[in-house]
């Protein structure tokens, strides 16, 4: 069977673009033969495939003229979506937060339901595999948040856990020896906002970045707190996190249990705490799969061979 479709000028140039891979996804996914020559794509294959591959490039048609940009990860979006009849615009006109003309949106309907449970609820967690955009999500509702004055500030923070290197043999102070820790939060806030205004908020202390032994015995009221890389907190820490919850603020914790530094005896206060706070009103867990990493796709592979390997070998964490 073949199809041949038209399309415009401004789709073809975005399933053409050779760095996203629009058209190598659509073929890895859907099994049939796609070609683009100007404005025509033509569809190969056996009836079941084409017909599921017109699907799809209807739905990224729609997409495209809808205003977004699209890549390799929206073509499994799409492909979800249709699967669990979800109207794919739900999720691609969601603007969690915008700064200089790009837009951050949810990439997957996972992401798009993590979005929403954040917004409705107080405390929420997000499991699952790097590259599923636990973090960077949460910080752009974070930054969404104080812009909207929804909060005072927002607080960020992670474990710094001695992944191979210990704190004492690191130059400088305490704040210099926990900084590479940190570094990859203050990136994604550069993403977000301009350097000038971050400096501002982070002087007067609107937003804050910290290790996580900064929380001890504080009350966060009127706050967006983000802990990100959760899975290297002990049970211990977990509890004190978040029992630091105040009036008028929301928490978001990040992890990937998957990739826990903590001594191997050494129980892991994420994975403990779905077992302790499953069923509690207001507090909600989101769980991510390889089928949410919006990274290159080398990294989807990447992470579904480790967990192949980990289920083989039998050397999953479980504590």
């Amino acid at each position: 069977m073949q199809q041949v479709l038209d399309v415009s000028n401004e789709v073809a140039a975005e399933l053409a673009g050779v760095e996203d891979g629009v058209l190598d996804a659509l073929r890895e996914r859907l099994d049939c033969t796609i070609a683009l020559r100007g404005n025509r794509l033509t569809l190969g294959g056996d009836d079941e495939h084409v017909t599921a591959a017109r699907a799809v490039l209807d739905e990224l048609v729609e997409i495209v003229e809808g205003g977004h940009q699209i890549g390799p990860d929206t073509v499994g979006a799409v492909l979800n979506a249709l699967d669990q009849a979800d109207d794919l615009r739900d999720v691609f006109d969601d603007v969690v937060w915008r700064h200089r003309g790009k837009n951050i949106t949810p990439k997957t309907i996972n992401q798009k339901r993590y979005v929403d449970a954040i917004r409705a609820g107080t405390v929420t967690f997000g499991i699952g595999p790097a590259g599923t955009g636990k973090t960077y999500l949460a910080m752009a509702l974070a930054v969404s948040a104080l812009s909207d004055g929804a909060v005072g500030r927002v607080i960020l923070t992670r474990p710094a856990v001695e992944a191979g290197e210990r704190l004492g043999f690191l130059p400088g102070d305490l704040l210099a020896k926990v900084d590479p820790y940190l570094r990859p939060l203050y990136d994604a806030l550069y993403d977000m906002l301009d350097a000038e205004r971050l400096t501002g908020y982070m002087e007067r202390g609107t937003i804050e970045v910290a290790p996580l032994a900064f929380m001890r015995g504080r009350t966060l009221n009127d706050s967006f707190i983000v802990l990100d890389e959760a899975q290297n907190t002990t049970p211990e820490q977990m509890q004190m996190f978040l029992t630091r919850l105040g009036f008028g603020s929301k928490m978001v914790v990040t992890g990937d249990v998957t990739q826990i530094d903590l001594p191997r005896e050494q129980a892991s206060g994420l994975i403990q705490v779905r077992d302790i706070l499953a069923g509690i009103d207001a507090i909600s867990f989101v769980e991510f799969g390889n089928d949410d990493v919006v990274r290159h796709t080398l990294v989807q592979r990447i992470v579904e061979a480790y967990k192949r390997h980990a289920e083989e070998t039998g050397t999953a964490r479980r504590r």
